[in-house]
């Protein structure tokens, strides 16, 4: 086998269609967008139009509401993570563990809003959090397994929805 032997398995390499260069061509004349009016004009495209019946998005009820404005992206961890990442030796236990350490031991991708703690699994070591949020259960765990949770949200009063 030579270098100017190898070549691309058939088929690999697509040639491009060129659009409109004759009746030969096989697309010619309307170049592939059938027959006249607005459908075959560039920039214009009826795309939810139903032959002037209420089309469908129109005729569902809306629906719902999205809070992009204000609504926190945080990262969920379970302690099992946490521990596994302990085991390995990639996070230190002495050291506080917050959304920068976990990043850095690669138990997260990328640090978003925070980082809310979920108690999942059990966690044997001794560890101090500083993180967002936490649920109930896993500042349970944490603290039984002589660590400490710190909670960065401000404090909810009483009836107010949780962010």
């Amino acid at each position: 086998m030579k270098l100017h032997e190898l070549a691309d398995r058939p088929g690999a390499r697509k040639k491009r269609s060129r659009i409109g260069r004759g009746i030969g061509s096989g697309t010619g004349k309307t170049g592939g967008r059938g027959g006249k009016g607005q459908t075959a004009r560039s920039g214009v495209r009826i795309k939810g139009f139903e032959g002037g019946q209420m089309p469908l998005h129109r005729r569902l009820p809306k629906r719902g509401f999205k809070n992009g404005a204000f609504a926190l992206r945080l990262n969920e961890i379970n302690l099992d993570r946490v521990q596994a990442a302990i085991d390995a030796g990639k996070l230190d236990a002495g050291a506080p563990v917050d959304a920068e350490a976990l990043v850095k031991a690669g138990v997260l991708r990328r640090a978003r809003d925070g980082v809310r703690l979920l108690g999942a699994g059990e966690i044997k070591a001794k560890v101090t959090f500083t993180v967002w949020g936490a649920s109930k259960s896993a500042v349970a765990a944490v603290e039984k397994a002589g660590g400490s949770v710190t909670v960065l949200a401000p404090k909810r009063e009483a009836g107010e929805q949780p962010a």
